[in-house]
């Protein structure tokens, strides 16, 4: 395979991972890792430094659309950010010091348990009222829906502030943007409607993947030639997917999500163990 056409399946590849990741509020990262290292044989710690970068190309593009539509609420992500880039300091610091195999098991097993944690309520379980934090920090907002504005509450704003520690510490270690988790916990936590969760994950990753990503381009895993293919193909399909969201229906978005991320993790379990096996 010539470097030309490395480039383009990589282009190609991550533009596909990057509208997967608009529309679900992934971010790409968690798609774009086992993509490069299963798919394209790139070591593990390479390609989760091209992942972190892309991860904030996905969340410029997609992130000022996201806003543009009043679908990101700008209050609740800039709070929850705070707890992310903690932990992604944190995990991207424990990373560097692990093999491989750990890792791709680590992640797998995030893999699974997001899809799990995605279909286990697939009903609306939006909050009728809001905490007293989430209120006096006027967190409350309205987004559109095809029957026009619907306001809607924020509940247990110190539940998802916890729960965003350890997404920050996922996304420092494995390499992304730690969206998977993210809504989930502005989904089941704080009873975020599914679009505002989803559009909210996208604006914050960019944060969480630039705190850990300085640490992968000190120890020497960002690779130009691989990152930038990457980073533009997240781009542009990061731009198409925020387009996609706006009249795409929540329990689709679900079923997709957890579909993808069912096969992704069990390959990356599966390559974990047989990398433990090799040393």
């Amino acid at each position: 395979m010539t470097i030309l056409v490395f480039t383009l399946l990589v282009f190609s590849s991550s533009a596909a991972a990057g509208l997967l990741g608009a529309v679900t509020g992934l971010g790409g990262g968690v798609v774009l890792v086992p993509l490069l290292t299963l798919g394209f044989g790139v070591q593990i710690h390479y390609a989760m430094g091209a992942s972190l970068v892309a991860v904030i190309a996905t969340s410029s593009g997609a992130a000022a659309a996201f806003l543009r539509e009043g679908l990101a609420n700008l209050r609740v992500g800039m709070f929850l950010e705070t707890g992310a880039t903690a932990g992604a300091l944190l995990g991207a610091w424990v990373a560097s010091a692990l093999p491989k195999g750990p890792l791709a098991l680590v992640f797998g097993v995030v893999l699974l348990y997001s899809a799990w944690g995605s279909t286990r309520h697939v009903r609306s379980n939006m909050a009728d009222h809001s905490e007293g934090f989430a209120r006096r920090h006027g967190m409350e907002a309205e987004y559109l829906t095809p029957n026009g504005l619907r306001h809607y509450h924020v509940y247990h704003a110190w539940g998802g502030l916890g729960v965003m520690g350890v997404a920050g510490m996922l996304s420092g270690m494995l390499g992304i943007g730690s969206g998977a988790v993210k809504v989930l916990a502005m989904d089941q936590i704080m009873k975020l409607p599914y679009k505002v969760a989803t559009s909210t994950s996208n604006f914050m990753i960019g944060i969480t993947a630039a705190a850990s990503a300085g640490v992968y381009m000190a120890r020497g895993y960002v690779d130009p030639g691989l990152t930038m293919p990457v980073m533009l193909g997240v781009l542009a399909g990061s731009l198409v997917g925020a387009r996609m969201l706006v009249a795409a229906r929540s329990r689709t978005l679900r079923n997709v999500f957890a579909w993808v991320v069912v096969v992704l993790g069990l390959q990356m379990v599966y390559k974990g163990y047989l990398w433990g096996l090799g040393g």
